[in-house]
């Protein structure tokens, strides 16, 4: 949860403590959660540049190889070896970025493993790709990346729902294939609408994500938010352009878009943790407000089935009492 000195990430948003250290050495991960007002009221909130600052290092290695890949590049793509290690370089400092935020198969990095799933797939389909004419390697790399927008939307979550921007997604859609559905063949005729059902769905949950009324928004959700969308944008560039019709620019448009998505979506992970934790508290609680209510009904019932019971032989002893006088 620290990543600088006096710096903590505390439901999605950055302040800066100067007792934190010692509430953190002090008190397990959750019981920093608990005590959340308390850091709350003497901390002061970072601003985004501040974060970015704290994080920068970390994805100096993503902005290099980026530069370094529109630098041999930037001009056409090819099908080579040294095309494919170039292009894959940036997925790849992503994947550290998100390694070195920390990992395990505990419940509060749930987030970060689904997100580097996700990047790991994306490579995948990123080499399948390069040689993207061979038998099969197009539909194999499609595969992979609906694998990855899997992961992603997985890692969104469905709470809150939203329906509204499901269905501006929804429709976004269904007008990409009803045009581009003129001009697929063979296989793509089905693949094409389920790979555009996960990605609309991925989006949908990246948007869904983002609370921009009471000041629950946070910057690392918008990142991931844009990141989503700019892997629509990528996608729809590569489908119309391998399609439908030559799009100017296409190779530095899609590569753009595509790594400023997977920056996007791989920033995202930075606050992860203290929100999974503020999660697992949540449900915690929720079952024990259940549970109190389960034993609270079955007590109402017990007492409810007393009352029946002792109408019932109360009734049974007068009437035997009557018919004995009788």
């Amino acid at each position: 949860l620290v990543l600088s000195a006096g710096s903590q990430s505390v439901g999605g948003e950055w302040y800066q403590c100067e007792e934190l250290s010692s509430i953190k050495t002090k008190h397990s991960t959750y019981s920093l959660i608990q005590n959340l007002p308390i850091i709350m009221a003497k901390t002061k909130r970072l601003k985004p540049l501040t974060v970015l600052k704290s994080v920068g290092p970390k994805l100096v290695p993503f902005f290099k190889t980026v530069a370094i890949f529109f630098v041999l590049f930037g001009q056409e793509e090819r099908t080579s070896v040294f095309f494919c290690v170039a292009k894959c370089l940036p997925v790849l400092s992503l994947m550290a970025f998100v390694l070195l935020h920390g990992m395990s198969l505990d419940e509060c990095y749930r987030y970060s493993r689904r997100i580097l799933t996700g990047l790991v797939f994306s490579l995948l389909g990123d080499v399948f790709l390069v040689w993207k004419h061979s038998f099969c390697n197009f539909e194999l790399g499609l595969l992979c990346f609906a694998i990855a927008q899997t992961m992603y939307a997985r890692a969104f979550g469905w709470r809150p729902l939203k329906p509204r921007p499901g269905l501006v997604f929804l429709a976004i859609g269904v007008l990409v294939y009803s045009y581009l559905q003129l001009y697929l063949t063979g296989v793509m005729v089905f693949l094409a609408p389920l790979y555009m059902t996960l990605i609309c769905t991925m989006a949908w949950r990246a948007v869904a994500r983002v609370e921009i009324y009471d000041d629950l928004w946070t910057w690392t959700k918008l990142c991931g938010c844009v990141g989503a969308v700019c892997f629509m944008v990528s996608d729809l560039l590569i489908a119309v352009n391998m399609f439908a019709f030559p799009v100017p620019g296409a190779h530095q448009l899609v590569m753009l878009t595509y790594y400023a998505a997977q920056f996007g979506i791989s920033l995202s992970v930075v606050d992860s943790q203290a929100d999974e934790l503020i999660r697992v508290q949540n449900g915690k609680r929720k079952r024990e407000r259940e549970r109190e209510r389960e034993r609270e009904s079955d007590k109402q019932t017990f007492w409810e089935q007393v009352e029946v019971r002792m109408w019932f032989y109360s009734s049974l002893f007068f009437s035997m009492k009557r018919f004995m006088y009788v």
